[in-house]
């Protein structure tokens, strides 16, 4: 039964979390079983209701038409459970498939009982009937009945793991990993306080390979620190107590110290990196809260700032603390990347050869200049612009990380032969740190988080010396005398016969012999012929004419005037 169920979900759907598509597939395999077994539900003109009993369990595929009718229930709950989040009145839609899919887990346990059954499916139909059932008590809030249920399930998985070989048993140990978070929530919610620890663990140990698993584990502690979130009030931070009247920031700032060590316990890079993003998300979840509740007090905030001498109110404090928590967090997460980069840049071994992009410098570069743009956002905070220690820390981080980011841009120039670039950039690199080492009496403490300078003065130290006896070498080189195969000129072949040249290009395809096409040349053009005739020419006299046309007098007129012609 579960290995039917699994392959079905993970095919059809469930891989990406769409139990709508695997609802639809669930309704179109009931309808081709119907058709390949003879058993409609009547006709197009009248329905005729048909139940699978023991008596016609001739074929397996009665028992699948079961199966898929829980299933199907089930898909159309869970995909009201994402709508309901939206739509709160679909919960009821919700329970109402959720009983649904437990009546036809029962129905399928029952026939289960048939002597044509065997052993192995009836203890599957049985986990499977535990499964649905403590579903449904959970989505009612009867955890203790939720939890005999899912007792009941894993019981039965744990005992088929260990019946049979080890690859089969990978998909009973899966469905018990699943439904443990459920167990330990229940259990909390019955009175046990340590199941909240658990469910940290629970979540270290996912390590982000289980999507739904670590969706359920998120939504279930959320759930955990709501209900405890209800006895925190207020919030303090440096010197300044805060009230907290949002539930979404109460939630949040609970689980701030459970979430920070959780990363601290990370085994892996992968797992650290998944809990720094959803650490992030709920910061700025918390922060739009905070937002929200800014918009319509803006006039108070400004009458505020103008009767407290420049102190910012509460909710606007608690937004710079927010703000604050979420820049920091980025500083750490991207430090973090930057320190597992440091590590492979060291371990150049494994280069080119195996097909991976080997890390470079300018990687560094861009996180570093990622961190320096936070640290400059985090001295602008409201609240903290009078708070002197505040921006001293900040501007010694500041200078810890610029002398870092000064460190790879050199190592960057040291790859491309600039060597003054480079020497100049140690040297900068080295005044940077000097500056922190000078400036960290009073803010050790707070330092502490940072790389270690003295470790980035002694590499820079050695970085020097060797950047010093690579320059010497380099100018050596360059001294020697060309050889001529390395005279490049661009001159084609034509134009080059008077000197000796190896030109490998003389071989390829891409031979250059002559210019093609020619270049233009000057030539001659066609002579201009201008007439000059027509200023010595002598038109006849037309005297004559014109003493004839004046003696025509009034009769001339009057034919002019009708159109006459002489």
């Amino acid at each position: 039964v579960l290995q039917i169920v699994k392959e079905s979900q993970q095919q059809h759907g469930l891989r990406h979390g769409d139990f709508q598509r695997y609802r639809g597939y669930c309704s179109r395999r009931l309808r081709r079983l119907r058709k390949t077994l003879n058993f409609k539900m009547g006709n197009r003109h009248k329905f005729t209701g048909k139940k699978v009993t023991e008596e016609i369990l001739s074929d397996n595929r009665y028992l699948l038409l079961v199966l898929m009718d829980a299933e199907r229930a089930w898909s159309y709950a869970m995909q009201l459970k994402q709508e309901a989040n939206t739509e709160p009145r679909k919960r009821f839609h919700l329970l109402s498939r959720l009983r649904k899919a437990v009546k036809h887990a029962e129905e399928l346990e029952r026939l289960c009982e048939s002597n044509r059954v065997d052993a192995k499916t009836k203890l599957e139909a049985q986990a499977y009937m535990a499964y649905l059932t403590g579903m449904l008590r959970f989505e009612h809030q009867e955890w203790k009945a939720a939890m005999e249920a899912f007792n009941k399930c894993k019981t039965i998985y744990e005992k088929l793991a260990n019946a049979f070989t080890e690859e089969q048993a990978v998909l009973y140990n899966q469905r018990v990993e699943e439904i443990s978070p459920n167990i330990r929530y229940c259990a909390y919610n019955i009175g046990d306080q340590s199941a909240m620890n658990e469910l940290m663990q629970m979540r270290l140990r996912s390590g982000g390979t289980e999507g739904l698993l670590a969706e359920k584990l998120e939504a279930l502690i959320t759930q955990t620190r709501a209900k405890q979130a209800a006895t925190m009030s207020e919030v303090e931070w440096r010197g300044r107590t805060v009230p907290v009247k949002i539930d979404k920031v109460r939630i949040f700032l609970l689980g701030l110290a459970d979430n920070e060590a959780a990363i601290t316990q990370a085994e892996n890079e992968e797992t650290k990196e998944r809990l720094f993003e959803s650490l992030l998300s709920e910061c700025r979840d918390a922060i739009q809260a905070v937002r929200e509740d800014l918009k319509p007090d803006q006039k108070q905030r400004e009458h505020s700032l103008e009767n407290d001498s420049g102190k910012v109110s509460n909710i606007q404090y608690l937004h710079s603390y927010l703000t604050y928590i979420k820049l920091s967090t980025a500083i750490k997460r991207n430090e973090s990347m930057a320190k597992s980069l440091q590590k492979a840049l060291l371990q150049q071994q494994r280069s080119e050869d195996d097909g991976k992009r080997t890390p470079r410098p300018q990687d560094l570069i861009r996180l570093y200049d990622i961190i320096l743009q936070n640290l400059v956002e985090l001295t602008q905070l409201p609240g903290l612009e009078e708070d002197k220690n505040f921006q001293k820390e900040i501007g010694l981080k500041t200078l810890v990380y610029k002398a870092y980011r000064c460190f790879f841009i050199a190592q960057s120039y040291v790859l491309v032969k600039k060597w003054s670039e480079a020497l100049v950039l140690y040297e900068r690199v080295l005044k940077y740190a000097r500056e922190v080492q000078s400036g960290a009496g009073a803010h050790k403490n707070s330092l502490k988080e940072l790389p270690d300078v003295q470790d980035l003065i002694t590499q820079v130290n050695a970085e020097k010396y060797s950047l010093q006896a690579a320059a010497i070498l380099d100018a050596n080189d360059t001294h020697e005398t060309e050889s001529p195969s390395q005279v490049k000129d661009g001159k084609p072949l034509s134009e080059r016969f008077e000197t000796f040249c190896l030109d490998p290009s003389l071989v390829s395809k891409q031979v250059s012999l002559v210019h093609f096409p020619p270049g233009f040349q000057p030539i001659p053009c066609k002579p201009l012929f201008f007439d000059l005739a027509l200023n010595h020419v002598a038109f006849p006299p037309l005297e004559d004419k014109v003493e004839q046309k004046a003696k025509s007098g009034l009769t001339g007129y009057i034919k002019g005037i009708f159109g006459f012609k002489s």
